[in-house]
């Protein structure tokens, strides 16, 4: 049976509707008049990370509040696995499957065998392509990586070529490449223009901080102290490039971008040896992603206002804002929303530092 999305409003409405409704039926739909509670399957790249265990645990809250069920699985960064994770949640009869891919092309197959099933699928932050996706929810990821990019441009000095080394995500996440591509839009026309020289570049493997290291340690070896910053693409990679600099007495020196305002990240911000983070409202995606799965679990439909094309089909998606947070900034945003605490993010600084 194929399944797509439908508008459920009268015609006289339709023309000043711009979203989309999300509603897939199928085998399953017993089980949902079966059950007490809608289950919700939620299948996770990896908790390695302190981002994803803040995203796992606030997803896991806000669907219980609204009275459905999670049952987690994570992959540990291993697509072979990953498959496996969704297969068993398929087995026990999920109404409705999360998906954070590892690979978003090898989680296509994960999609299809959700739809053989009757599931709906909808994938959290990172986009899964080439497949009949039903919803997709992120931030709006070319604009991270534009942040990212003009602040290091907006921070360097400019009487001079300015040298950097780029430290892309993992090649498997496709938000690596919207970060990439964002970050292309506002260094391409300087590297033209010779205002900007890349003197090193690579991705990074399973966005793992220890191959980041490598990378800046290359860049070392290749550059010297003769760079002066390094974009990388999260907080993950920004660490381990900080470490490759800390062991050659730079950690300070060079301006080292970031993403996600890990409680590592934001320390090393008020302490100096990172410049910025991008503060993406976790509890925000974390919570509407739940908020959606339980409708869809339910089979109630799902506004969105956009759509992200898959190499597929257009996927209705769900879109957040970001925010740049510096030491400037850092109490008015991390630390007022509630993600950190002040005590932590100032742990290591006088207390005069935090209660600023």
């Amino acid at each position: 049976m194929k399944f797509r999305i439908f508008l459920v409003v009268a015609s006289c409405v339709v023309s000043l509707i711009t979203g989309f409704v999300i509603s897939r039926s199928g085998s399953s739909t017993e089980t949902v008049g079966a059950r007490a509670k809608p289950l919700i399957g939620l299948s996770m790249d990896t908790l390695k990370e302190e981002r994803w265990q803040g995203d796992r645990d606030l997803f896991v809250t806000r669907a219980r509040g609204l009275g459905a069920d999670v049952l987690v699985q994570s992959a540990n960064s291993d697509d072979t696995r990953q498959i496996s994770d969704v297969q068993a949640l398929i087995s026990r009869r999920v109404d409705v499957l999360v998906i954070v891919p590892h690979n978003g092309a090898a989680m296509a197959k994960a999609v299809n065998m959700a739809h053989d099933a009757g599931i709906p699928v909808l994938a959290y932050d990172r986009l899964i392509t080439a497949c009949d996706l039903d919803l997709y929810m992120t931030f709006d990821n070319e604009k991270v990586g534009e942040l990212q990019a003009q602040f290091l441009v907006n921070h360097l000095l400019k009487e001079r070529t300015k040298k950097i080394v780029r430290i892309y995500g993992a090649k498997t996440d496709n938000n690596a490449l919207l970060y990439k591509r964002g970050q292309d839009k506002v260094l391409t026309p300087l590297i033209k223009k010779g205002e900007i020289e890349v003197v090193h570049e690579d991705w990074t493997q399973d966005w793992r901080p220890e191959n980041a290291k490598k990378i800046a340690s290359a860049a070392i070896t290749k550059a010297g102290a003769n760079f002066d910053a390094i974009l990388a693409s999260n907080d993950g990679t920004a660490g381990g490039a900080i470490q490759a600099l800390s062991e050659e007495g730079l950690a300070g020196k060079i301006l080292v971008t970031g993403q996600d305002a890990e409680l590592s990240a934001c320390q090393r911000i008020v302490n100096g040896t990172q410049a910025m983070t991008i503060y993406k409202p976790l509890s925000q995606l974390a919570k509407q992603a739940a908020e959606a799965a339980t409708k869809m679990a339910k089979r109630k439909p799902v506004f969105t206002l956009g759509k992200i094309d898959n190499k597929k089909v257009e996927v209705p998606s769900i879109l957040l804002g970001v925010v740049v947070v510096t030491k400037e900034n850092m109490m008015d945003t991390v630390v007022k929303d509630g993600f950190h605490k002040a005590a932590d993010v100032y742990r290591s600084l006088p207390d005069a530092q935090g209660s600023r």
